[in-house]
C-alpha cells in the first residue's frame, strides 16, 4: 500500500475492491521516521473506504510467528474476516498467506489489474515505481509490460 501512496495510485484499491480492511498493526507500521512523510500523512487520515480493525490477538501458529507484525496481523485478520484476497509484497508473508489458502497480490498485481481494466497506463505507473525503492526483479516488470503490449492484451 505504501508504494501505491507514493506513486499516487492508492485510490486504485477503492476502485478495484471497494472497502479494504487494514489491521491496526499495519496502520501503525508507517509511523516510523524512515517512512516517507506522504505515507505517514495518508495513513494518519485514511479515506472512508479504509476500515481499520483491531489486530490484538495472539497466534500459536509457528508459521505466523516468524513473520513481521504487520504481515502476521494481515493474515490473522484475513482469517478472521474470511477475506478473498490479501495485498502483500513481503515474500515470506506471501508464502505463509498462500499456505493458508489465500489469494495474494502485491503492488505489481494491483497495477496490472488496474491497467487491464483501463484505469491506469501501466508504463507510466511502473516508471513512477522505479523511482521509489521498490524491490523487484527488472525482468518481472519487463514481462508485465510485454504482456500489456501484446496484441489482444491490456
Amino acid at each position: 500500500m505504501n508504494y501505491l501512496v507514493l506513486i499516487g495510485h492508492v485510490n486504485l484499491l477503492s476502485a478495484l475492491f471497494g472497502i479494504i480492511v487494514i489491521p491496526e498493526a499495519v496502520r501503525d507500521e508507517p509511523n516510523h521516521l524512515q517512512t516517507p512523510r506522504l505515507v505517514r500523512q495518508w495513513i494518519a487520515r485514511p479515506p472512508d473506504w479504509v476500515e481499520i480493525v483491531a489486530s490484538n490477538f495472539d497466534s500459536s501458529d509457528p508459521d505466523l510467528d516468524r513473520l513481521d507484525e504487520g504481515e502476521r496481523a494481515a493474515i490473522m485478520v484475513a482469517l478472521r474476516i474470511r477475506a478473498d484476497l490479501i495485498l502483500m509484497d513481503d515474500r515470506d508473508g506471501v508464502i505463509v498467506a498462500r499456505s493458508k489458502g489465500f489469494a495474494v497480490t502485491g503492488t505489481l498485481g494491483i497495477l496490472d489489474l488496474a491497467a487491464r481494466r483501463g484505469i491506469i497506463t501501466l508504463e507510466a505507473a511502473l516508471e513512477r515505481l522505479k523511482d521509489m525503492n521498490f524491490r523487484c526483479r527488472p525482468e518481472n516488470m519487463d514481462a508485465l509490460l510485454a504482456r500489456h503490449r501484446s496484441p489482444g492484451q491490456g
